[in-house]
């Protein structure tokens, strides 16, 4: 796959190379990216099994719950067919073949729709409609929040980008963009000035956003509204950034411009302190790798300093680079922002692990009180037993 893909962009001449490079890389880098995030995924629900942490019942899980190796297999089909399509894409385009290979990423986006969206008993679809479920309790946060319903969307937010590429791409391929070169006009429907883009990367900050909310209605706490803010300082991100296509130059550079730094240092920083503070417990941060069974990842990971170094610094360093691919203006530098994207994910990835077993202590230590509140005391022991008429 990777030499007919090699040869067919080879194909074509310089100029040509070049803009269709880009083309193939939106249809098709954020569902790489989305694999990655399946396989990642994957990784956490490995090592949850082998700890102690019970994430069946973190996520109130049903029985039919799709482990660790069902959710490599989903990750390695979707690794196999993504660029099987991009190969073909490529081939059909070098070979003259032109509205063929306008249909590859159409197809691929449809059969994937189509599977994820199917009611028929097939493709697992108990963990399907979980999915599906959980997506539309985001969406409409009309009922409680659960840790599962806060805990996706804060995985959604790690991936915007992806969301913005997902949006950037259908809109070509419904206004029939795919394989020409309309869409390379900026200021086009499906052009890199679309309000569209700063929209679709806010949407999943103002999901969480409006999770806090509804979870400071139903608690009262303060920290939901601290949460909140966190939450929101991502928009001035995300805004400013879009306001360089709709400004004068001199005005971005001598005043939006810093304000959009200024206003990423604040995102970065914040989100920061929160995972640190809120979100992990410093404690027991590698307690989660001590396993049932003996392990040399145990041995690599457990109770090392280094690991609660290197968590607290490159979570620290990619919180800083989030700013980066928040950014609309800089989305032209489409292989560094994927890059940076990825490295999110990993960021992601390792928070996960602290994240669960952080609620999960949570459970268990509400769990044990309630116990120890229930069991009664040796004085009402006494005090019972003298109650008796012998």
């Amino acid at each position: 796959v990777a030499r007919i893909g090699w040869d067919s962009v080879m194909r074509m001449s310089a100029d040509l190379r070049d803009l269709f490079l880009y083309e193939v890389f939106l249809y098709y880098n954020p569902l790489f990216l989305v694999a990655l995030m399946i396989w990642l995924w994957g990784v956490n629900l490995w090592v949850f099994a082998q700890s102690s942490v019970n994430y069946v019942k973190v996520f109130d899980l049903a029985q039919t719950h799709l482990s660790h190796r069902e959710i490599w297999r989903c990750a390695t089909w979707l690794t196999l067919i993504v660029p099987t399509s991009m190969t073909a894409y490529l081939y059909l385009y070098s070979h003259g073949e032109v509205s063929l290979a306008a249909s590859q990423p159409v197809l691929l986006y449809a059969i994937l729709l189509i599977v994820l969206l199917s009611p028929f008993d097939m493709f697992y679809l108990s963990s399907r409609f979980y999915f599906l479920r959980t997506m539309l309790r985001i969406v409409l946060p009309l009922q409680a929040i659960t840790f599962p319903d806060f805990f996706l969307a804060d995985i959604f937010t790690s991936m915007s980008k992806v969301f913005s590429d997902l949006e950037r791409s259908v809109c070509r391929m419904v206004n029939r963009q795919v394989a020409t070169i309309a869409w390379f006009e900026a200021d086009s429907i499906c052009g890199s000035h679309s309000i569209a883009i700063p929209l679709v990367l806010v949407l999943p900050y103002l999901c969480r956003f409006f999770q806090c909310i509804r979870q400071y209605k139903d608690t009262k706490e303060k920290s939901c509204l601290l949460n909140a803010l966190k939450y929101s300082t991502a928009v001035p991100v995300i805004f400013l950034s879009a306001l360089k296509y709709h400004v004068f130059p001199d005005q971005w550079v001598s005043f939006y411009r810093p304000l959009w730094l200024i206003s990423g240092v604040i995102n970065s920083l914040y989100s920061f302190y929160w995972d640190i503070k809120r979100d992990w417990d410093l404690s027991i941060l590698t307690r989660i790798f001590m396993f049932k069974s003996p392990s040399t990842w145990t041995s690599l990971l457990y109770g090392r300093n280094w690991v609660y170094y290197w968590v607290l610094g490159s979570n620290l360093v990619l919180r800083c680079t989030w700013t980066y691919k928040l950014s609309a203006h800089l989305r032209h530098n489409y292989l560094t922002v994927f890059a940076i994207t990825a490295l999110e994910m990993l960021r992601r990835f390792q928070w996960v692990f602290f994240r669960v077993e952080n609620e999960w202590n949570k459970m268990t230590a509400k769990q044990n009180f309630e116990m120890s509140s229930d069991m009664p005391s040796e004085s009402d022991r006494l005090l019972e037993s003298s109650s008796h008429t012998v």
